[in-house]
């Protein structure tokens, strides 16, 4: 027993020994800890970055989604590809998943505000490249630095208006106006005059979301090609050769907005540069000279209705010469429409309307023809409670190729597909669609919408029987040409954060 007491006050003294030698080497005084602190300049959210007076703000949404009878997300009318051609390769029901980060900065100096924005996405669909089992896409949406008035970056166009493509409707496809909600590269100054009354020019890069390279937004009809896949497929004539000449000058933008509490009015204009490569695949044969083309907007948007509160309306209309992306745009840009149905026509297997999207045609010698374009676009949106909300939405495009582009566009079409049908390429899309959101607590929203689309085109007649194969029909049967339509579907589900 003794020996055993004598143990455990030896290892008792060794303890006390011990922490009283560690407690010597601590200092006196330990320093204070320097907590996150709120910053209120720049609305909720934000906070001082420790040891500076940056403030800054993370942000972002998860979001679920489907589309039924979707050519692509979100929700892309059938009027393309397997959906255009309703056969068996579709994708029924196209799935979604992204996730939305988003980094604010500001500080506070004697030239005003330096503001940096960055917004990126993680996304999976369904078909979507390298979407694979575990696979998806990395997007940059925005990246851009603001100082002193001006914006350099990546940011939504000076020319769209605030709500861009979606005036109600939560898809991506709503054509018949501007659409830039991914961000576009500018350099941009914005001068605020008071009241709300503000007016911006910019310098903008065409490239992404004007001239994409190989969408053929200028393609020379005479050797866009003889087959019948080339030019019914919706897959653009001419993919085969790249017509588009590479960008050299920016797109000149300019607006006007009045943003005050009984809504907002703007208006827009942009100069655009059209450049063909060459004639034919060789720089020999020459090409032809470059053209301006133009876009113009207005815009309205009416608060505080007597519908209730909350309730909005938001509209635009847009006119383009030359510079269809600025009518027909977003996201999903669509170059090349081919929709295919029933028919009833004696001879023929099915149907087909076509709308092709350009901004000018030319042959083998001579001018750009360019295309004129217009769109009207608008929603009214409607909260029946803190927790129901409905919209109701729709558009009307209409594109035409004028005398002389129409006829070298005719001219190729009936070389590749043959037949004695008449008319013209001008065509006319025709949407209108209706969401209902529910929002059961705050920043989580249910949304369902439904969407119809008309492709009015402007041929009759049927092809030639010596149409080859095209997509997974067959080849040598003839086609009616004939308007078509679709409805599309979407289901979504959105934590914002």
């Amino acid at each position: 027993m003794n020996l055993v007491k004598g143990l455990l006050l030896g290892t008792a003294a060794t303890f006390v020994a011990t922490a009283g030698a560690q407690a010597a080497d601590l200092p006196l005084k330990a320093k204070a800890v320097e907590y996150v602190k709120v910053c209120s300049l720049y609305g909720a959210g934000f906070y001082y970055i420790p040891g500076t007076d940056t403030c800054i703000k993370l942000g972002g949404y998860m979001r679920a989604e489907v589309g039924f009878n979707t050519s692509a997300a979100t929700e892309g009318p059938a009027w393309n590809g397997n959906a255009g051609q309703q056969n068996r390769l579709q994708n029924q029901a196209q799935y979604r998943a992204r996730q939305d980060l988003t980094l604010d900065t500001r500080t506070a100096t004697e030239y005003g505000v330096v503001r940096t924005y960055f917004d990126s996405v993680f996304t999976w669909t369904t078909g979507g490249t390298n979407s694979t089992v575990a696979g998806g896409e990395l997007g940059v949406y925005f990246a851009f630095v603001q100082f002193a008035g001006f914006t350099f970056g990546k940011a939504v166009s000076q020319f769209s208006t605030p709500w861009n493509g979606t005036p109600g409707n939560i898809g991506s496809n709503l054509i018949g106006g501007d659409d830039t909600s991914t961000g576009i590269g500018q350099v941009s100054y914005t001068a605020q005059f008071g009241n709300g009354v503000s007016a911006s020019i910019s310098l903008e890069d065409p490239y992404g979301y004007r001239q994409a390279q190989g969408v053929q937004n200028v393609f020379n009809a005479a050797q866009a090609g003889t087959t019948a896949a080339t030019w019914l497929l919706g897959t653009g004539p001419g993919t085969s050769i790249n017509y588009v000449g590479g960008t050299q000058i920016p797109d000149i933008v300019g607006q006007v907005r009045v943003d005050q509490a009984w809504g907002l009015f703007q208006v827009s204009a942009a100069a655009h540069q059209i450049r063909a490569s060459y004639y034919t695949a060789a720089e020999s044969s020459g090409h032809p000279g470059d053209k301006w083309g133009y876009a113009v907007l207005a815009a309205l948007s009416l608060k505080n209705l007597p519908t209730g509160p909350g309730d909005t309306i938001n509209v635009d209309g847009t006119y383009a010469d030359g510079a269809t992306r600025y009518v027909i745009s977003g996201t999903n840009s669509i170059n090349n429409m081919a929709m295919f149905g029933g028919t009833s026509a004696v001879g023929a297997y099915q149907s087909i309307a076509l709308g092709t999207s350009v901004d000018g045609v030319f042959g083998n010698t001579g001018d750009i023809q360019t295309t004129k374009a217009w769109g009207v676009r608008g929603a009214f949106n409607h909260n029946w409670n803190p927790y129901w909300s409905t919209s109701l939405f729709g558009s009307y495009t209409a594109v035409d190729f004028g005398g002389a582009g129409g006829a070298l566009y005719t001219t190729g079409l009936r070389n590749a597909v043959g037949g004695t049908f008449t008319g013209n390429p001008n065509f006319n899309v025709a949407q209108i669609g209706t969401v209902t959101r529910w929002t059961p607590v705050k920043n989580l929203t249910f949304s369902g919408e439904v969407m119809y689309t008309l492709l009015d085109q402007n041929y009759s007649g049927l092809t030639s029987n010596a149409t080859s194969a095209v997509g997974s029909k067959p080849a040598g049967v003839r086609y009616e040409f004939k308007d078509q339509d679709t409805w599309t579907g979407a289901v979504r589900v959105q934590r914002n954060f």
